[in-house]
């Protein structure tokens, strides 16, 4: 594909990601992720051929015009939207798939200083790393995974999961539209934002809904591993209500 085609593509991505965007003509002079992978993908291809303070020069310049800063040996893929982009930082070593999606004050980072190694991670297909989260070290996060808001991700993220928190844990897709059924039984939602994202009674709670969804998952294996047996059995207790929830919380 050439850098001509590769432009309009990217435009047309904008368009379908983004719906505040009106026409093409306010995403080539409006949208500083476009501009910011504009740039990169002059500034790439110059730096792989040996041009590297060119390269670098014309990856600063994007950094000023943009406040995106992406080092012209980071790999880049079709269709990625960088949304708002202010604060994003996308290292040398970082590959990032076709289709991702970042949001604002994303870091792509290293956590090693050895030359010529991979020290920054690598997002396949379809990945959503959304405002303010931190992706550090040379792992991968598997195609059409999500990475959370603020979230500070150490360690490779399977296909499809979740990670959220800091650091990061893990919640595979099953799990967390789980753990989603199981705060709407209780009255609580696991993903609400409180004014302090830290805050003890709402870690507790996120702790305490993780704990009785795999309470459950547990108890509907051992029910299905007694029915193959033959056994009869009954239905479990009521999930706790929200009533309930306040008085523990109480």
């Amino acid at each position: 594909m050439s850098l001509i085609e590769g432009l309009r593509e990217d435009i047309a991505n904008v368009m379908h990601k983004d719906p505040a965007a009106r026409s093409r003509l306010e995403v080539v002079f409006c949208y500083p992720g476009f501009h910011a992978i504009a740039i990169h993908r002059l500034a790439s291809p110059l730096f792989r051929k040996g041009f590297f303070v060119l390269a670098r020069w014309l990856s600063h310049l994007a950094r000023w015009l943009t406040g995106i800063e992406i080092h012209p040996g980071a790999t880049i893929g079709r269709r990625v939207f960088i949304d708002h982009g202010m604060g994003v930082v996308i290292g040398e070593t970082a590959q990032v798939g076709d289709d991702c999606t970042i949001y604002q004050g994303v870091t792509l980072g290293g956590t090693a200083l050895e030359r010529g190694a991979k020290r920054h991670p690598t997002l396949e297909q379809g990945v959503v790393v959304g405002a303010g989260a931190k992706v550090l070290g040379p792992f991968t996060v598997g195609a059409g995974a999500r990475v959370g808001s603020n979230s500070v991700v150490i360690k490779a993220v399977p296909a499809g999961a979740t990670a959220v928190g800091i650091p990061a844990r893990v919640i595979v897709e099953d799990d967390a539209r789980r753990r989603e059924e199981q705060a709407e039984r209780m009255g609580f939602s696991a993903y609400g934002l409180t004014k302090d994202v830290n805050d003890p009674l709402a870690t507790a709670l996120h702790r305490l809904i993780d704990h009785v969804a795999e309470q459950d998952r547990t108890i509907e294996q051992l029910q299905a591993a007694l029915a193959r047996l033959g056994a009869r059995v009954e239905e479990h207790v009521e999930p706790l209500d929200a009533g309930k929830l306040n008085q523990m919380v109480d």
